[in-house]
């Protein structure tokens, strides 16, 4: 039982659960005090050892009742409807089977000739059914299964392994001996229609089969279908419940860099080993290292300021943006955010004071500081920057900005940004437009460019990831 534990255990993992040694190891306790025959109880007692966000419950609920489900239920069910046939022709299997036994008999033959495969699906022994398809199906290789598109070759090859060609020749043989040997028509024809009938069920089971395979091997396969195609789907194409959905892969994304970052700083906090240090301070041991040097290396978190443009037509990649940001604002030293379109604000305070989501809507519009119903004026939103808020830039300060630079035909005040440059670390520059439009009609991005670090086309998810992991990692 304990191996079934760590199996279960290890699905739930490549499902995305984090499941810990210590809580798998609860488990085992768990099953010192419990029996499996309490289904309910049994299932609490491993969720309630296992899952520890809320989320997850539904995910752990389908993978347990694929894990310890019998496949044997399927198989009675599928072998069930091919052996119904017999029934509505008067006839039992029992019966049938000990006539063909005691005609096999007189012919000095044995249904033990056949192969294993024939005779369970012959005497419909439903156990070693389910014992030979998991066999071949270990030997085509299941466990190497990851999409739907490959669900018909693996049951085709678990097919092959159990040699189901072989074994439907073996019992079309056995009918044509039973017609030799003088069975009644009407007994060879119910005989024969089993033997297309379980031939059949064995098919839907394998295939069956395969399919929970898939299911439990790659439960979130779809999921992180999903996932990679909102993460290359354009902003400006978001429908409403892509971008409900696109919060959650956005919180995924800040994740697994936090949890990048958290490695890294454990590892320069130990620090790398110094090869040279060591050997000169183990000189006097004879070159052996009893004493190794490590170089420490010190980075420090990003001090960030973010001008964000929210007009309508920006309005998907700023709100994405400042929630990947926020997702992560421990790891910075500190952060402020200024929404503009042409007069510019600072909303700050609204992360401080209320949920993130709450806060990015919010800002979008406008947070009572900035009227977001006007023309883009990108120079204006400078000027009042440099105006107001030059003195918080300084040497460890990245400024990132989001804007498409379509500025209405209204002066650029480039100058601005020049002197935002000189004082900053660098400054970042996100715009979802293509970069051959840059420059063109009203867009005055050509002219804001030498006073980048970093200009970068941010469209979608992966290249927004992609900058931020450069402001990080």
């Amino acid at each position: 039982m304990q191996d079934r534990i760590l199996e279960f255990t290890n699905i739930l993992r490549k499902s995305g659960i984090r499941v810990s040694t210590a809580e798998a190891l609860d488990a085992f306790s768990a099953l010192d005090e419990l029996s499996i025959d309490d289904r309910e109880i049994f299932k609490d007692a491993l969720r309630s050892t296992m899952v520890k966000r809320g989320e997850e419950v539904p995910t752990y609920d389908q993978l347990f009742d694929l894990f310890w489900s019998g496949f044997y239920d399927s198989l009675r069910e599928s072998f069930g409807q091919a052996g119904g046939g017999l029934a509505e022709a008067g006839m039992d299997l029992d019966q049938l089977l000990a006539q063909i036994a005691q005609m096999l008999e007189n012919m000095d033959g044995d249904l033990g000739d056949m192969s294993e495969l024939a005779r369970a699906l012959l005497t419909q022994d439903l156990t070693q059914l389910e014992n030979l398809i998991r066999q071949a199906a270990e030997q085509a290789g299941i466990d190497r299964i990851e999409n739907f598109l490959q669900v018909g070759f693996f049951s085709r090859r678990t097919l092959e392994q159990l040699d189901m060609e072989g074994a439907s020749d073996q019992l079309q043989d056995l009918a044509n001996a039973m017609e030799q040997a003088g069975m009644s028509p009407e007994q060879l024809e119910a005989l024969r229609n089993l033997i297309d009938a379980l031939g059949e069920a064995l098919r839907r089971s394998v295939r069956s089969f395969t399919e929970r395979e898939l299911q439990k091997q790659n439960h979130d396969y779809m999921e992180k279908f999903r996932r990679e195609t909102l993460l290359e789907k354009s902003f400006y194409h978001l429908t409403e419940e892509e971008i409900r959905k696109m919060r959650e892969v956005v919180e995924r994304l800040a994740q697994r860099i936090k949890n990048v970052l958290s490695i890294r700083r454990r590892r320069l906090k130990k620090g790398k080993l110094d090869l040279r240090q060591t050997l000169r301070r183990n000189m006097s041991h004879g070159g052996t290292p009893f004493e190794l040097v490590f170089k420490q290396r010190k980075k420090d978190r990003p001090k960030l300021v973010i001008l964000t443009d929210v007009s309508s037509s920006v309005a998907n990649v700023s709100r994405f943006m400042l929630q990947f940001v926020y997702s992560l604002q421990e790891s910075f030293t500190k952060i402020r955010a200024f929404v503009f379109v042409a007069e510019l604000g600072e909303v700050t305070p609204l992360f401080q004071e209320k949920d993130i989501n709450d806060a990015i809507e919010e800002a979008l519009e406008g947070g009572d500081v900035i009227n977001v119903y006007t023309r883009s004026n990108f120079g204006y939103a400078f000027h009042h920057f440099w105006q107001n808020f030059l003195s918080s830039i300084d040497n460890k300060t990245t400024v990132l900005i989001l804007g498409d630079a379509r500025n209405n035909y209204n002066d650029s005040r480039a100058w601005c940004l020049r002197e935002i440059h000189n004082k900053a670390k660098n400054v970042v520059w996100l715009n979802p437009e293509n970069p051959s439009a840059w420059g063109f009609g009203d867009s005055v991005m050509d002219k804001y460019l030498p006073y980048t670090d970093v200009a970068e086309e941010c469209r979608n998810l992966r290249q927004l990831s992609k900058v931020v992991d450069g402001l990080l990692l």
